[in-house]
């Protein structure tokens, strides 16, 4: 408590600057004292320093008491203009507590952040020596502080009108600034009107301040809560340059002001209200009642005015004091609060009430026992409604339960009224009859001895107050017993009733979300003590809603094993730009395709009074994602077609062109692709002129954006353009390494910046044991990522609270394997939280009342530490920082002990390439060798499969030994070398629903043969004849009926005289099959099933390493197969629904790979005889009337066709829409593909 005649002088002065206008405030104690101690050294104590005016406080400083051991260690700062209605000092606006002294003598002084303005100061100490007391001596620094004020009774304002030529306020910039304090939760504060009815309007809404833009509309913006605390709130507005700053405390907006609100038109500022105006157009229905202070408008002080009554009109009772009312407010803070008062002495009690504010949704409001035992009422907040229940004594039985009121956690203050009178009990929220509710208990309701409020004595003997409910966490006042106010200073005072962890007279109600931590769009909700983050449909995760859940390219897409879709893609992760849907290609090369509005072939004809036409086209990404995508990729491309009939396009008389388009930049483009068809460049490209000079494409302009057509008022004259979607392939950061190999050395880079979010992530792959992967330190803060051993990461940090660490184990797993591990660690204002690979995250909560600003002053060190710590050995790559991605490779280059680039990526993502793939390294990644597989695609993972009708057949061949010899290659070599069989490893799915029907044959050339077919009853018989004195040996299943129409597959493995036979129906495993043969006849029948011909499908038909079905398929030019008939591909043998979205961009065979080839008959070919290699078999494998080819690895080819071109010699069809216009009669306008430009 406050002991004012005990004060004498001790002080502890510093030096300060002449020209710093300075006080020093001396706590004055009587000679000995040696500082303040209060008698008894407990919670409850304060000390209280009246200023004598408003004054700018900067610093405080305490110190020991004298020659004793009593100091204070740690203590609160409150702050306040009347000695009432406290304001709690915070720093960083989360940390409550100061750090005091450790020793008597030391001085320790604080600087605050942000100055506070007021007359009165206390300091409560929270903790102090524990061999000692409470004892302290203080000092204050500051400077004098000069306001005008001006008090509004809610019905009075001040109008400010312009002289009639006001040039003071035509100036380029316009500031209207003002403090404004308040208890009213709305009332207008601004509104200002201009000509052609602009008007700005600035009122306090539900203790939030709403500005208000209006031209017909109106466009608003929103600010910070809890604005009606009786506190003093500075807020700003700036225009300038058609920009709108909108500044409330220390939370900034900006917003695009309409060009016609211009400064010059505003001529009249009404303050308190708008009837100043005598206008009608009145946003709020109150004026506002309370106290401004410093009225500004570009620096000329409206109260001065006001009071000299020059250009100022006062309307109603406007004072130039500041006269508060009194209101005590109380703060619950803790699970251990409560106040307890007594009840009313009467026998006859009409209620009471009491108003409060929380954010909490359940707590005790009221509570206490009815007189004569008669049972207990409880008063509390469930689901944001108030509730009252009375329930029977020493039972659970519910007398009554009425529920009033909704949406009570908001933050505002809401009263409630309990009125018990003559058997019929009211509860009245906010004083609103929809707010009411009613009961009519049989028994009087009369309070006992004591009422509790917010909660109950922790006391194992307290039987007067018992909680069932949550305790109430927020702030009352306006507590009424018996329609009588309680006096809260004497609660204070411990003269009446009694209390536990209590703030009286001040308020700590906290608005956790203005501004809102919460990212990305993320809904921000709080409770007392914390706030919350709902990320839903918002792509972003975490406890602020910080990292993005997509990746942020096709690229990474495809290294997770996806194949072509739609895929969200983040391009800069945790930054600003917005996630965007789009189209990811799978091929060998990743095309990131983004369509727009129109990517038809549209055609113009002439028409009169129309010279141009314009076609403007809207992207599935908007201008700031595309650029973001153009320049993160490695190449991108852009296709324009255009047709022209007497319509020119270049060739203008003064030079000028007739058409051209526009980029990105927003400028007039007149260059077009100018280079052929197929050489994938640009006239730059051939001409060595392009802006950058790795590239053969101005891509830097890139997307079209729109396209001017001209010259199409001639007669006759027809043009026809096609703009092709943007297609970018490669992700230039996805790749980005560099090698350390030794452990002194290290990259930097600029400063981290990452105050209140940061999120860090990469890829790396080592042989060591340990190592600092990346530090970055400030003057006490800093942040570091480490391999602490082989088989742990560790990323620590400190903001000011203390190191802080978050580990993930990964058990007996070791990270020092030389594979790809990827990690990710997140710090924000919440949590830390640390993730590898697809280990369980590791997440540690932040203190609750800490600092939370990350200060980092030097640079960041990358695979290196400045603090002398063990250096990384190994390769890291893809290094993001809050979505920025560092380039290590550029650093790399001139920075000693460091590579750049990291080979070697097969051994973490060689297990993508499935179906007997090869990974392929590559510098930049690798790629799966599909030449040994039945599978194409990326991964080696598409089904090669093809629908057969009677009359196609396919016949693939082996050549002879001194065929080979007389054409050597590698690729030939590659496709008949291992043909000294020991045993066939056969594999294929098939659908049909035709029986008998022949699926496999496999022919040598001294007719002995593999055969797998269907018999009559749709079951699958294997049939083998190896030597060609014996019989046939015939193995039959069973089980089920394979003519079904159900896509099966089928293995067959022969080794010697053992064949064992899978059958998997309808793609579920049924079994395996160990042959033990029967002899029969083979001839005849094979003959008949084939002169009957197959219908169905086949697909990823495999022999040994050969893929016939794939060979005949996709590369029947290159392999030796014969097709006859017309084949094919089709997704007839997926075993998963087919893609809207095909994974490669198919053309037909014609397009690509030349006229299909032709031979005998299939049924000629099985009665031929094939040659001897070596006393082994060499095959002729057949499908009946259906197809099976075969390519090897060497000569499997990536698609790299970026354009589609019609083959020379076929024109298309006059009426077909690639076909612009319609041929005349010996018509000369024919186009040909060199009238085709194109440009990229």
């Amino acid at each position: 408590m406050l002991f004012s005649s005990l004060l004498g002088l001790i002080c502890v002065r510093e030096t300060f600057p002449k020209s710093y206008n300075m006080w020093y405030l001396c706590a004055v104690f009587p000679a000995g004292a040696g500082g303040w101690a209060p008698v008894e050294s407990n919670k409850y104590q304060w000390l209280e320093v009246d200023l004598g005016e408003r004054t700018e406080i900067t610093a405080v400083a305490t110190q020991g008491r004298y020659g004793s051991s009593d100091w204070v260690s740690s203590f609160l700062l409150m702050f306040s203009d009347t000695g009432c209605n406290w304001k709690q000092y915070r720093q960083e606006d989360n940390i409550r507590a100061f750090t005091g002294n450790s020793n008597a003598d030391s001085v320790v002084q604080f600087k605050l952040q942000q100055p506070v303005f007021a007359r009165f100061l206390r300091l409560l100490p929270l903790d102090w020596n524990p061999n000692g007391r409470i004892g302290l001596r203080l000092e204050a620094y500051g400077c004098p502080y000069k306001s005008d004020v001006a008090r509004f009774d809610g019905s009075s304002c001040l109008l400010y009108r312009f002289s009639p030529n006001p040039t003071s306020s035509q100036t380029a910039k316009d500031t209207i600034s003002l403090k404004f304090k308040t208890l009213q939760n709305s009332g207008t504060l601004i509104h200002t009107e201009g000509q052609d009815d602009h008007t700005i309007t600035l009122e306090l809404h539900k203790g939030k301040l709403l500005l208000h833009l209006r031209k017909g509309t109106v466009a608003s913006i929103t600010s910070i809560l809890l604005l009606d605390d009786q506190h003093w709130h500075h807020v700003a507005i700036e225009r300038f340059s058609g920009h709108l700053n909108f500044t409330v405390d220390k939370s900034s907006q900006q917003i695009q002001v309409p060009a016609e609100l211009s400064p010059s038109e505003i001529n009249k500022i009404s303050y308190g209200g708008v009837q100043c105006h005598g206008s009608q157009r009145v946003m709020s229905r109150r004026n506002f009642h309370g106290c401004l202070e410093n009225l500004l408008w570009n620096d000329v002080n409206v109260i001065d005015l006001a009071k000299q009554q020059q250009q100022v009109f006062i309307t109603g009772n406007v004072t130039f004091t500041c006269a508060e009312p009194v209101s005590v407010p109380v703060t619950f803070a803790g699970a251990q609060s409560f106040l307890q008062l007594p009840g009313a002495a009467q026998q006859q009690r009409d209620g009471g009430g009491v108003a409060f504010r929380t954010w909490n949704r359940a707590g005790l409001l009221l509570t206490f026992d009815l007189q004569q035992q008669a049972g207990s009422l409880w008063l509390y907040l469930s689901e944001a409604r108030v509730r009252l229940q009375i329930h029977k004594a020493g039972r659970y039985t519910i007398l009554v339960d009425v529920t009033a009121g909704f949406g009570l956690n908001d933050g505002q203050w809401h009263s409630v009224d309990l009125t018990a009178r003559r058997g019929h009990l009211t509860i009245t929220v906010d004083k609103e009859e929809d707010s009411t509710a009613h009961a009519s208990p049989s028994f009087p309701v009369v309070s006992g001895n004591n009422l509790f409020f917010g909660g109950c004595p922790d006391s194992e003997n307290n039987q007067e107050c018992r909680n069932p409910f949550n305790v109430f966490q927020g702030c009352m006042r306006h507590i009424h017993v018996d329609n009588n106010a309680v006096d809260l200073i004497k609660v204070q005072q411990m003269l009446i009733g009694n209390y536990s962890d209590l703030q009286i007279d001040m308020c700590g109600i906290i608005d956790r979300c203005s501004p809102s931590h919460c990212e990305h769009g993320g809904r921000c909700t709080q409770s007392w003590s914390t706030f919350h983050c709902n990320c839903s449909n918002t792509g972003y995760s975490g406890a602020t809603c910080h990292s993005s859940v997509y990746e942020k390219s096709c690229e990474a897409y495809k290294h997770q094993g996806n194949t072509s879709g739609l895929y969200y893609i983040d391009v800069d992760g945790s930054g600003p730009i917005k996630s965007q849907l789009i189209y990811c290609n799978m091929t060998d090369k990743t095309w990131l395709v983004i369509q727009h509005n129109n990517t038809e072939l549209t055609k113009l004809k002439a028409s009169s009074g129309i010279n141009q036409h314009l076609a403007y086209f809207n992207y599935s990404a908007d201008a700031e994602q595309l650029w973001a995508i153009i320049t993160q990729a490695e190449h991108c491309e852009q296709e324009v077609l255009y047709h022209c009939r007497k319509s020119l396009l270049l060739n203008t008389p003064d030079g000028s062109p007739f058409t051209w388009w526009v980029g990105r930049t927003d400028e007039p483009q007149t260059y077009w692709g100018g280079a052929v068809p197929g050489s994938q460049q640009c006239g730059c490209g051939l001409q060595g002129n392009c802006i950058d000079s790795d590239h053969y494409c101005n891509c830097d302009n890139l997307p079209v954006r729109w396209v001017v057509v001209g010259d199409l008022q001639r007669p006759g004259s027809e043009a026809a353009y096609k703009v092709g979607p943007l297609k970018c392939h490669g992700d230039k950061n996805f790749w980005n390494a560099a090698f350390f190999n030794k452990e002194t050395s290290y990259l930097h880079f600029p400063t981290f910046h990452g105050e209140l979010s940061a999120d860090i992530s990469f890829l790396f792959k080592t042989t060591a044991a340990s190592g600092v992967f990346l530090e970055n330190l400030g003057i006490k803060d800093f942040i570091r990522v480490e391999l602490s051993s082989p088989t742990e990461v560790v990323f620590s940090f400190d903001v000011g609270n203390g190191p802080f660490e978050v580990r993930v184990e990964t058990g007996d797993v070791a990270l020092n394997d030389d594979r790809w591990h990827r990690v990710r660690a997140e710090r924000n204002v919440k949590e830390a939280s640390l993730r590898v690979d697809a280990f369980p995250n590791a997440t540690q909560k932040a203190p609750a009342d800490g600092h939370i600003h990350l200060q980092l002053n030097s640079q960041l060190f990358v695979g290196g530490t400045a603090s002398r710590m063990k250096g990384f050995l190994g390769c890291i790559r893809s290094l993001q920082l809050n979505g920025r991605t560092l380039d290590l490779e550029e650093r790399a280059k001139i920075t000693p002990g460091v590579r750049p680039g990291c080979p070697g990526h097969c051994s973490s993502y060689g297990e993508l390439c499935q179906n007997q793939g090869r990974c392929v390294e590559m510098y930049n990644g690798f790629s799966c060798d599909c030449g040994l597989s039945a599978y194409a695609g990326p991964f080696c993972q598409r089904e090669v499969s093809a629908d057969f009708k009677p009359g196609t057949s396919v016949q693939y061949t082996f050549k002879e030994p001194y065929e080979l010899n007389r054409n050597i290659s590698t690729q030939s070599s590659s496709i008949y070398s291992d043909l000294k069989l020991r045993g066939e490893n056969v594999s294929f799915s098939f659908r049909s629903s035709q029986s008998p029907a022949l699926l496999l044959y496999v022919s040598s050339y001294y007719r002995e043969y593999l055969a797998v077919l269907l018999n009559r009853n749709g079951y699958l018989d294997v049939k083998y004849k190896l030597q060609n004195s014996r019989d046939a040996e015939v193995f039959r299943t069973s089980v089920r009926n394979l003519a079904n129409g159900q896509l099966h597959r089928v293995s067959i493995r022969r080794l010697s005289e053992t064949v064992s036979v899978q059958v998997i129906y309808s793609l579920t495993v049924q079994g395996i099959y160990y042959v033990t043969v029967q002899s029969g006849e083979l001839d005849p029948e094979i003959a008949r099933l084939n002169s009957q011909g197959f219908s169905g499908c086949l697909s990823v038909v495999q022999f040994n390493s050969v893929a016939p079905l794939k060979a005949a398929l996709l590369y029947p030019n290159t392999s030796p197969v014969i097709v006859i008939g017309s084949l094919v591909e089709s997704t007839c043998g997926s075993s998963s629904p087919a893609n809207p979205y095909p994974a490669e961009t198919i053309h037909s065979l014609s397009d690509h790979l030349g006229t299909v080839g032709t031979g005998e008959l299939i049924v000629n070919a099985i009665k031929s005889d094939s040659a001897l290699i070596g006393g082994v078999i060499a095959v002729v494998i057949f499908v009946i009337l259906c197809a099976l080819a075969i390519m090897a690895r060497f000569l499997y080819r990536r698609k790299e066709t970026f354009h589609t071109q019609e083959p020379q010699g076929i024109k298309p069809e006059a009426d077909s829409p690639e076909y612009p216009f319609h041929s005349e009669p010996n018509s000369q306008n024919i186009l040909s593909e060199n009238q085709k430009e194109y440009f990229i």
